[in-house]
């Protein structure tokens, strides 16, 4: 059971996103590159070849009462994503989020979806490190080592795009850790199954990292 006090998430460096640009990929590639980043026989809720913590698998549990279905809540404390069900249910994953100064805990609204996009660092983030993001200026190519991953949720303010996501990431074993440059990141199979289950416009609630509300 979770409280709205409890709720949020990480990246290692080549993988963090805020992001500009476009996200496009080549139907095509889809279906090849999601059998590159599920592991054969893949069980939602024990299949664990990143040798995350075993809290960290994805699992349903008990909602607590009056939260909307199909809403996202990130517990920033406990490195915790729940997607909200009817019937009182949710699912929860592990997650990892942004850095010390780069989680930015607030109300956001999903207005984009994408697979496999492309991902561009914003200018702050050149300008902050340089020597790991000025390569990708121009845009990283979609596919398996894209900083983005296989899925990505768009989180806006009003019509406003924040360049935060819920995406997936290339470095499964930062889950659980504070890694990114301010998205909240997710094991690629994980927001695979996730994706098809989120509607655009649907709230994600991403949560302060001291467990105070919103």
């Amino acid at each position: 059971m979770f409280t709205r006090r409890q709720m949020i998430v990480t990246l290692t460096t080549l993988a963090a996103p805020a992001l500009v640009g476009p996200a496009f990929a080549a139907p095509r590639d889809w279906d090849g590159w999601d059998t590159q980043i599920t592991p054969a026989n893949f069980d939602l809720g024990t299949t664990n070849p990143w040798d995350l913590h075993p809290r960290y698998l994805p699992q349903r549990v008990q909602a607590n009462p009056g939260l909307t279905p199909g809403d996202i809540h990130v517990d920033a404390v406990a490195r915790y994503l729940y997607h909200i069900e009817a019937g009182g249910t949710a699912m929860r994953y592990g997650v990892a989020i942004g850095r010390d100064g780069l989680y930015e805990p607030g109300v956001y609204t999903i207005r984009r979806k994408a697979k496999w996009p492309n991902w561009t660092p914003t200018p702050a983030m050149i300008e902050r490190e340089p020597e790991v993001y000025e390569r990708w200026a121009e845009g990283m190519p979609p596919g398996p080592d894209n900083a983005l991953g296989s899925r990505a949720l768009y989180l806006y303010v009003g019509n406003r795009d924040t360049y935060l996501r819920i995406h997936g990431t290339p470095a499964p074993r930062s889950i659980g850790t504070r890694a990114s440059s301010g998205c909240v990141r997710m094991v690629m199979a994980h927001i695979n199954a996730l994706y098809d289950q989120v509607d655009t416009g649907v709230t994600a609630y991403l949560y302060p990292t001291d467990g105070g509300p919103l």
